[in-house]
């Protein structure tokens, strides 16, 4: 046995007592015998000697009840569960909101692309009004429950927070976001019309023009959703997939933005009398030139960028050498995942992976090939940039997922060439070593280089626009892949009845960048 010190007898020690250094005090009140009654539940003796445990048993006795040990990626294969880590219920939710300081000049909301009252939505969680907090979320941006979910906001509304310094932290935004717009979700109250607008019939003949958008993504629903609560009757969506979403539904996997939820803020769209054409393609079934010959006012594309950027050392090679890039590998993930695509319609197979994956690049969507490739059966994932660690594009909450994965990280490398045994399958890539001089430009060191052996490439290197959809815009300009506009109003500076936005225009992260 191991002695212990000792403070005192046990009659002179209660629980209530406060201090086990001075005398106990009798309970003077119902409550207080209560918590009496249920310390001594919990320890019905006094305890006289210390508890001996060598430390190798009791690491063994650990692993039988650690609770937040995390699950290594090669594990979650087909596991396509939400693993959001700042997801509410409501009795966290209203507890997190009382927390809030509601300040009068809140830094939170300048931080919002979307300028939503983000003090104000709080409050009302605070109140357990949850119509009222979804209300106003969905005023300023109709894809809210979409960015709730997936939006980065730790460089937005959370970074600004005044509570970050505070003991318990800044406050959850996006989980307090997530939980109204999904409880309103639950209460299947569709979208109105302005009951103060004049019936259709009596309105003003511009809100009978026609308009076309192109596109069914965050931008495109956006832009129909705020037309309508406008008073426009003839608004026409045109999607090039069997179903709308976007980049939402198609890139964003399933475990982190489920496609029910995009879906429903399509719904709430189609409420306002906004209608989608699905399978309508630009460039293949129509172009910009020919909507306006059809009739339409105005058209506004909201197509995204949806061509991947292939550097010269993997021009060629296909899923059957091992290489995919983000735009062939995501959105194959998601039509065989997500409900609502093309999963369980004949469509295609998910990708099947083995062994060790390298996935180029640093930013978001590169941890979204990350988290999916470890699902698709991955044993090793080597996630390769070119910057340093500090210096990565992607969010923290991203990074630390794949962390928390154990994907492995390999900062300071450029790839020089893709190494392939005689059947053309990948085994390896050779890549260069970067580094960095005093004044922050990375470069590329010739003399070093380096060899890793992989089975799969994943390109996660960013988007563009091919040269046939621009040529299907025209008469839209672009530069550097990205649409030409005004940024104040996103009209085309080559015809102002033509309008862009989203990732066509370079607005920022989607789906909030679209708004």
């Amino acid at each position: 046995t191991v002695s212990v010190l000792y403070w005192g007898s046990a009659r002179e020690f209660s629980p209530f007592s406060g201090d086990p250094t001075m005398p106990a005090k009798k309970p003077t009140n119902a409550r207080e015998l209560l918590d009496d009654i249920e310390m001594l539940g919990l320890n019905p003796k006094v305890q006289h000697f210390a508890s001996l445990r060598p430390t190798p048993v009791q690491r063994e006795e650990k692993k039988k009840w650690k609770r937040n040990q995390h699950q290594p990626g090669n594990m979650l294969e087909n596991d396509f569960r939400d693993v959001k880590p700042h997801v509410l219920g409501a009795k966290g939710a209203v507890y997190e909101a009382m927390r809030c300081l509601k300040c009068a000049d809140a830094p939170c909301q300048k931080g919002c692309p979307t300028s939503i009252d983000i003090k104000m939505f709080i409050q009302c969680i605070a109140s357990e009004n949850y119509y009222g907090a979804a209300k106003i979320i969905f005023s300023d941006n109709p894809v809210g429950l979409s960015c709730g979910h997936v939006c980065p906001t730790a460089d937005l509304c959370v970074g600004g927070c005044n509570l970050a310094g505070a003991e318990q932290g800044a406050i959850n935004i996006g989980g307090l976001q997530a939980f109204a717009t999904d409880t309103f979700r639950r209460m299947k109250i569709p979208q109105i019309r302005n009951p103060a607008l004049p019936p259709k019939d009596q309105m003003p003949a511009a809100f009978n023009r026609k308009v076309a958008i192109i596109g069914a993504g965050p931008a495109g629903v956006s832009c129909a959703t705020f037309l309508g609560r406008l008073g426009y009757n003839h608004i026409d969506v045109f999607e090039a997939k069997p179903y709308s979403g976007g980049l939402s539904t198609i890139e964003i996997p399933q475990y982190r933005l489920d496609s029910e939820q995009v879906m429903w803020e399509t719904s709430l769209m189609e409420d306002l009398g906004a209608k989608v054409h699905y399978n309508k393609a630009l460039g293949r079934d129509f172009t910009v030139e020919s909507l306006k010959k059809d009739g339409y006012d105005a058209v506004f594309s909201g197509v995204g960028l949806p061509s991947a950027k292939i550097i010269p050392e993997f021009e060629g090679l296909t899923a059957e050498h091992g290489f995919y890039t983000s735009k062939s590998f995501l959105p194959t993930v998601s039509e065989t995942t997500k409900k609502g695509c093309a999963c369980g319609t004949g469509g295609p197979s998910m990708p099947k992976l083995h062994g060790k994956v390298i996935v180029l690049g640093a930013g978001d969507t590169a941890f979204d090939c990350t988290g999916s490739a470890f699902r698709c059966g991955a044993s090793r994932v080597l996630v390769t940039f070119r910057r340093s660690l500090a210096d990565m594009r992607a969010v923290d909450e991203e990074f630390e997922m794949a962390r928390c994965e154990k994907a492995e990280f390999l900062p300071y490398a450029l790839p020089k060439r893709v190494m392939r045994n005689e059947a053309g399958r990948i085994t390896g890539l050779e890549l260069y070593k970067m580094d960095r001089d005093d004044e922050g430009n990375y470069f590329k060191d010739e003399e070093q280089t380096m060899t890793v052996k992989c089975d799969f490439i994943i390109s996660a290197f960013g988007s563009t626009t091919a040269e046939e959809l621009q040529a299907a815009h025209a008469p839209m300009t672009f530069k550097w892949g990205n649409a030409v506009v005004d940024k104040s109003t996103g009209a085309s500076t080559a015809a102002p009845w033509l309008f862009g936005g989203g990732d066509l225009i370079g607005s920022g992260p989607p789906p909030a960048g679209a708004n």
